[in-house]
C-alpha cells in the first residue's frame, strides 16, 4: 500500500474493496444456489473420493474435482472473495499507518500544527468508518461462514436421499 495516497484515497479504495468482497460473497451464494438447483452436480462420488484424500495436494484435488462437479464457478468466488479480502485488509492496515494519522497517534491523537482542527474531525470520522467496515466484513464472514455451513448440511442430506436403500 502506498503511503503516497491521502486518506481519503484510501477510505475511497477500502470501500471498493468492501464492495468487491461483498459482491465475490454473494457470488459464492448464487453459486452454491446454482448448484443446489442443478441436479447433475450431485453427484457423490467425486464428494466422497475429495474426503477420502491422504492431504497430499489437497487444495488442488479439491479445486479440481468441484470444477468436475461443476463447482468452476463455486471456486472462481471464493477466490474473488480471498483476493477482496486481503486487498481490504491491507487498506485497513495502511489506514493506521497513513503518514498524517500516524502522527496524530504519536501526538496522543492530536494533529500538530494549524490543521489539527480541520483534520481531526475526518480522522475521527475514517477512524469510526475503519471500525464499521471491519466489524460489516466480519459480519458478513460469519455470515458467510453459516451458509456454507448449511450447504455442507445439505449436500450431505442430499447425497444421503440419494443413496441407494439396501434391505
Amino acid at each position: 500500500m502506498s503511503n503516497g495516497k491521502s486518506v481519503q484515497e484510501l477510505a475511497v479504495e477500502g470501500q471498493k474493496h468492501l464492495e468487491d468482497t461483498i459482491e465475490a460473497a454473494f457470488q459464492i451464494l448464487s453459486s452454491m444456489n446454482d448448484e443446489l438447483c442443478n441436479p447433475a452436480l450431485w453427484s457423490t462420488t467425486g464428494v466422497v473420493s475429495s474426503h477420502s484424500s491422504n492431504g497430499v495436494n489437497g487444495d488442488a484435488s479439491d479445486s479440481l474435482q468441484q470444477s468436475e462437479l461443476g463447482g468452476g464457478a463455486l471456486e472462481d468466488a471464493r477466490l474473488r472473495y480471498k483476493s477482496a479480502v486481503a486487498s481490504l485488509r491491507s487498506v485497513l492496515t495502511a489506514i493506521p499507518s497513513h503518514p498524517k494519522l500516524a502522527k496524530a497517534y504519536e501526538s496522543g491523537n492530536a494533529v500538530g500544527g494549524s490543521e489539527s482542527g480541520a483534520d481531526q474531525p475526518e480522522i475521527e470520522k475514517l477512524q469510526d468508518q475503519v471500525i464499521t467496515l471491519r466489524k460489516e466484513v466480519a459480519d458478513k464472514n460469519k455470515h458467510v461462514k453459516l451458509l456454507i455451513d448449511q450447504f455442507r448440511e445439505l449436500i450431505t442430506d442430499i447425497s444421503t436421499w440419494q443413496s441407494p436403500c439396501s434391505l
